[in-house]
């Protein structure tokens, strides 16, 4: 390499340790084969398997910083050791706003082991809130398994097994229907002239014939077979 390089990646290699505000910094996995001394960025995207846009935006929310040699782009090993501790953090889903407050107390680490403790407590602090999204997950998956069987339920025979629905007496029809309305049990009442328990009785009938669970079940079946309008 000719001298005049030589002093470039030198020169680049001391202004960008001056700019270093980091101490120490917690172990993360570097890629392997990474080069030595000043690091292209065509070079630093390959090592850690991103792309130069992803560098220049990491440039810009102050995580890395990048010297120039010429018109080239180059990073320091100091570089490269945050970029391993971003990889992780973004491995794990930690949004770039949480990294930048994790960097910004890194700075602070006045050894090896408050470094490591810090990374730590950020590591913890996202498996508590993925903990939460997995049970918020696993809610919502019990939801749509538990409306999945709602809709498969309604492949089953319709009323009292084989039974057609023609079944339902004329009282039960008119009570569907005010029901598919989204009458309550006391406007229904009140409509056929029963008494409230007359008409929660009916109600009951109806949702057993439709060997539905509850009355938004029955209606779902009456309107899938046309029993009723939706």
């Amino acid at each position: 390499m000719p001298d005049g390089s030589k002093r470039m990646f030198a020169a680049a290699g001391i202004a960008s340790e001056a700019r270093s505000k980091y101490r120490f910094l917690p172990s993360a996995a570097l890629p392997p084969d990474i080069p030595q001394g000043p690091i292209p960025i065509a070079d630093m995207a390959n090592a850690f398997g991103v792309t130069h846009r992803t560098l220049h935006f990491y440039e810009e929310k102050g995580l890395i910083s990048a010297n120039r040699i010429g018109l080239m782009r180059v990073y320091d090993q100091d570089d490269v050791m945050r970029m391993a501790v971003i990889t992780v953090c973004r491995e794990t889903g930690m949004p770039i706003a949480v990294i930048q407050e994790l960097m910004d107390v890194l700075r602070s680490a006045a050894s090896q082991e408050e470094a490591e403790s810090i990374f730590h407590e950020a590591l913890s602090q996202r498996k508590r809130e993925l903990t939460a999204e997995m049970s918020t997950l696993h809610r919502q998956l019990q939801q749509v398994s538990d409306l999945l069987d709602y809709d498969s339920s309604l492949d089953l025979p319709p009323i009292n097994d084989n039974r057609d629905p023609a079944s339902l007496t004329d009282q039960e029809r008119q009570c569907l229907e005010l029901m598919a309305e989204g009458y309550s049990t006391q406007r229904i009442a009140r409509a056929l002239d029963l008494r409230h328990e007359e008409a929660r009785a009916l109600e009951a009938d109806i949702i057993m014939k439709f060997h539905a669970n509850n009355r938004f079940q029955a209606i779902a079946k009456a309107v899938l077979l046309g029993i009723v309008q939706a």
